[in-house]
């Protein structure tokens, strides 16, 4: 990811942008969830349940 600094810019809304961008690509999640081992059950577990729940709001 990268950001880039305008003379003009304020610090605030630099962190803002890179924040938004992380989200929106997905890191920040993948870091919480690679934060602590998590076994095969448990992973299939978690994206058997993430399949159910985008299913039903579909």
């Amino acid at each position: 990811m990268e950001v880039t600094l305008d003379e003009t810019e304020r610090l605030e809304s630099v962190l803002k942008k890179f924040r938004r961008q992380i989200t929106k690509a997905g890191l920040f999640q993948d870091m919480k969830r690679k934060r602590f081992y998590e076994s095969p059950a448990v992973q299939r577990r978690r994206k058997s349940k993430a399949a159910r729940r985008r299913k039903r709001t579909s």
